[in-house]
């Protein structure tokens, strides 16, 4: 039984309970801050359990906790998370993905407390999915790496008020899994982002064109990340830099910028596959991501 086929029977169950029956479901959970959506475990969603006596003790210890669930691969369920903010809301976006098929084959929707969606999809058991923002359209995707709060959680909303995750409705149709990276591309289209030529040479004096483009990387906000990294990587990889050395050049780079390492791993791979489309060896180093964990200590690489 998946996380989605509980959100009926929890919505009224005090949050201990709840936890309990996700657990006993086999859907691992982690504790989150009362009203919040940061983790409580010193690892977050790396922590989440169906240990019921291990979630017994957390819920004992925090009554009043959310419950986080990971997305991915540990629950096998992906989400899409429609946002809305002061900045905008990522409603029309998500119907133009639906109006093209894209995010049609939902097994459950449910209200966000800031009257943003999250809907929820099957993992495809052949195809590994990281989690990634599309920050202009208001939308992101919680694939592996990622996680959301469950219903019965609660976050705080202005004025004190404790609002609900709540379902809305559970598909009895056969559910589909979303193609992340075609919704990505329909919702954020990859282009080049320009280089800050003024910033380039205050940088070209302090090393090499490594050391420039790792600069402008750490430096890109919420929204320009990702494409960020795309377009520096594409541009080591013009140059003949091996993938493993442009990992090594930008990956700390891009997780100052924010970026997670499963996503700063898939972005490289893709620039290397974008500027050496017949060369598919050019990425194999990439694929042993356990080899470069070792080889690159004191950086959290997955």
């Amino acid at each position: 039984m998946g996380a989605v086929d509980l959100f009926s029977e929890v919505g009224g169950m005090p949050l201990p309970e709840a936890a309990a029956r996700f657990a006993a479901a086999g859907v691992p959970v982690f504790p989150c801050v009362p009203g919040e959506k940061r983790p409580l475990v010193r690892r977050g969603f790396h922590d989440a359990t169906t240990d019921p006596a291990r979630v017994s003790t957390w819920w004992a210890r925090w009554p009043a906790a959310n419950i986080g669930i990971p997305t991915g691969a540990a629950s096998g369920s992906e989400v899409v998370d429609v946002d809305v903010h002061a900045t905008g809301t990522g409603f029309p976006a998500f119907r133009a993905a639906h109006r093209e098929g894209h995010v049609a084959g939902w097994a459950a929707l449910v209200r966000t407390p800031s009257g943003g969606l999250h809907a929820y999809y099957p993992t495809d058991p052949d195809r590994a999915q990281a989690s990634w923002q599309a920050a202009r359209a208001h939308v992101d995707f919680r694939g592996d790496g990622g996680y959301v709060i469950a219903p019965p959680s609660r976050v705080l909303r202005p004025g004190g008020v404790r609002a609900p995750y709540r379902l809305i409705v559970a598909t009895g149709d056969a559910p589909a899994p979303v193609d992340a990276a075609r919704l990505r591309e329909f919702l954020d289209p990859r282009t080049p982002v320009p280089l800050d030529r003024a910033r380039v040479s205050r940088f070209a004096r302090r090393g090499s064109d490594a050391k420039v483009l790792a600069g402008w990387v750490a430096g890109r906000g919420e929204g320009e990340r990702n494409r960020g990294l795309f377009w520096a990587a594409c541009r080591l990889a013009e140059a003949g830099t091996p993938p493993d050395a442009t990992l090594d050049a930008l990956g700390p780079a891009a997780e100052r910028a924010g970026l997670g390492s499963r996503e700063i791993i898939a972005t490289i791979r893709s620039a290397y596959r974008t500027t050496h489309p017949t060369r598919r060896t050019a990425v194999e180093p990439l694929a042993d991501q356990r080899r470069l964990v070792r080889e690159s200590p004191g950086r959290m690489l997955l």
